[in-house]
């Protein structure tokens, strides 16, 4: 694998983890704001926040594990 390569690719993992962190924040809030108006809107964001949550994390145990790959070689 080319240098230039990897370091990119390490940095659209970085950023796929911040967007999925960001989309998760904004979740929260539009489902805390929906709560008492329209519950069944607020359980529709709750549930993509739940999935931005989980998609974070297993970005993040991806890209430690490609780190630690690559460090191993």
């Amino acid at each position: 694998i080319r240098k230039g390569f990897y370091s990119q690719t390490m940095k659209n993992f970085v950023i796929s983890e911040i967007l999925y962190w960001v989309i998760a924040l904004i979740s929260l809030y539009k489902t805390v704001t929906l709560w008492g108006i329209e519950p069944q809107r607020a359980y529709l964001f709750l549930g993509f926040c739940i999935l931005s949550v989980f998609m974070a994390l297993f970005r993040r145990h991806y890209r430690k594990k490609f780190t630690k790959r690559k460090q191993d070689n």
